[in-house]
């Protein structure tokens, strides 16, 4: 070893390289779902419109706090009297003077229905913007682990023809020496060679799908993405099981009392049941109590000189008579849209049923199918294995061979598809029924960790 590989500093710059370098390959489901919560742009809009949102709750009750005024003012006056003598003659006069004034008025409400309405349907606006916004997270969740999904299954896609070059490429060359030996076919080496180009046309493509899936996948946490620092599959598979509890009209129930959006429409109902009381409340009296304390100096030409001060406590009561019919038409345009609001409820319940029915049965037609796909790989292998030996035997052809190899790549990637798509359909339920967070993520995450990419 050299002085210099055995400088500590060195080694230590070395360790701490090798470190990064492995943090750097070390992304998977999780990691970038951290980062997009962080970074995706349309997330982050979502979050500050939230946040703008809630402000509604201090502003309504706003209405029913505490409201201190004060006022000053400061003129400066000039009056002209004309008055008549005893003889009957105009007399004229000047007056030049400043008034001024301050007063400082405190008003309390005491009863104001249409207030405390309008503040319990501003509390029931933000419960639906506190729904929403865990619905784009939710969509974040969903969205990173398309992209991210995405790029495994094209990186898988241009390994599994890489595979198959590598195969047909030691097909063409035995066919080409056993046709220099004597005893091949020109057609085997056309149909190796044909076999191989294909492969190689099919990769380009693949190619560019996987550069459109990383840049996908790159938007989200705004930082390039490569394919190959993600984690992919366990070389075993994941271990698929049915949701649990295995029962549709159960994920219903739990859909129906957990997804977002249905938290946000029962939210908008609530509201405009507050809204309804608020607008009939144009009918009731208002009460306030109020109290101020006010200056006055020279406030008049026949106060000139003088300054009062003086105190107000009182309460006051307003009773609405007639609005010219305002009142009531708000209270019909709201009963309308409470109408609306829960016919729109009511709709998305249908619809969210729907959804939870397609997503359960993808789960378990897909779990079906990924056991179907294990036991048809286990056949594709035998069927290269025995038709390799029969060509040795004289009893198949290379085109079986071929054939074979090419039947066994092609349920390898579908098996691999098919596990993705299963654990892709977990998600979906998950979300259709208001579940899908962090540990969920964390659970399918498990599965991404088996082997170097």
């Amino acid at each position: 070893m050299s002085r210099k590989s055995s400088n500590p500093l060195c080694l230590l710059g070395l360790a701490l390289t090798l470190s990064l370098s492995g943090a750097a390959q070390a992304q998977d489901l999780l990691d970038l779902y951290r980062l997009a919560i962080e970074r995706d742009a349309t997330y982050l809009a979502a979050r500050a419109a939230a946040e703008s949102g809630r402000e509604i709750v201090p502003q309504a009750r706003a209405g029913l706090l505490p409201q201190v005024s004060a006022n000053l003012s400061l003129s400066r006056n000039s009056t002209d009297q004309t008055t008549k003598d005893i003889l009957g003659r105009e007399v004229s006069r000047q007056y030049d003077y400043t008034a001024e004034g301050a007063a400082l008025t405190l008003r309390q409400a005491v009863y104001r229905p249409a207030s405390l309405a309008q503040l319990r349907a501003a509390e029931s606006r933000v419960n639906g913007i506190d729904a929403q916004l865990e619905r784009e997270r939710q969509n974040v969740a969903m969205r990173l682990a398309q992209a991210y999904f995405d790029v495994l299954s094209a990186r898988e896609r241009i390994a599994s023809l890489q595979s198959e070059q590598q195969a047909y490429a030691a097909q063409l060359d035995a066919a080409e020496r056993a046709f220099r030996a004597g005893f091949g076919t020109r057609t085997d080496i056309d149909d190796a060679r044909a076999r191989l180009d294909l492969a190689q046309a099919r990769e380009i493509e693949a190619r560019l799908s996987l550069a459109v899936a990383e840049r996908a996948l790159s938007a989200l946490i705004d930082e390039p993405v490569e394919a190959r620092r993600l984690q992919g599959l366990k070389e075993t598979g994941p271990v698929l099981s049915l949701p649990e509890p295995a029962d549709l009209q159960a994920w219903v129930r739990r859909a129906e009392e957990n997804n977002p959006e249905l938290k946000a429409l029962r939210a908008a109902v609530d509201a405009a049941e507050h809204e309804i009381q608020k607008n009939r409340a144009g009918h009731l009296p208002t009460v306030d109590l109020f109290a101020s304390r006010s200056l006055s100096d020279s406030e008049s030409d026949s106060t000139i000189g003088s300054r009062y001060w003086t105190t107000r406590i009182g309460a006051q009561v307003v009773v609405p008579l007639y609005a010219g019919g305002y009142v009531d038409s708000t209270v019909r345009q709201a009963l309308a849209n409470r109408d609306s609001a829960r016919q729109q409820l009511e709709s998305a319940r249908r619809q969210v049923g729907v959804e939870v029915a397609r997503a359960y049965g993808a789960v378990t037609q897909g779990i079906a199918r990924v056991k179907a796909l294990e036991v048809a790989l286990n056949s594709a292998e035998q069927a290269v294995r025995s038709s390799q030996k029969g060509l040795a035997a004289g009893t198949r052809s290379r085109v079986d061979v071929l054939n074979a190899l090419q039947q066994e790549a092609a349920v390898r990637y579908e098996l691999y598809r098919a596990r993705i798509d299963t654990l892709l359909g977990q998600l979906r339920l998950m979300q259709v029924s208001g579940l899908l967070d962090e540990s969920e993520l964390a659970r399918v995450n498990q599965w991404f960790k088996g082997r170097d990419s």
